[in-house]
């Protein structure tokens, strides 16, 4: 049972921004450490720097996932299909 909290399409892009500039600061790769913890769901992949485990660990990863491959499509073949049209 999912008991997360629903968050707002720009709740959870804000959330991703603090935890990714959380992951920065530390020294680490925010791309291998998101990829881990979405494939896991295990928290020692952020820090507790700056919240970052509290706060990723408050989102459900399926919504987590489908933002990030949502973002990555729409500018991915949003740009392919405006050059298209030049």
């Amino acid at each position: 049972m999912n008991c997360k909290k629903p968050l707002t399409k720009a709740e959870l892009e804000a959330l991703i921004e603090s935890v990714y500039a959380s992951l920065r600061e530390k020294g680490y790769n925010p791309t291998t450490q998101i990829a881990g913890y979405i494939l896991s769901e295990d928290p020692v992949y952020m820090p507790d720097w700056n919240n970052a485990r509290g706060a990723i660990q408050q989102v459900d990863r399926d919504d987590l996932l489908n933002l990030i491959i949502d973002y990555y499509l729409e500018n991915r073949f949003d740009k392919q299909d405006e050059a298209k049209n030049y």
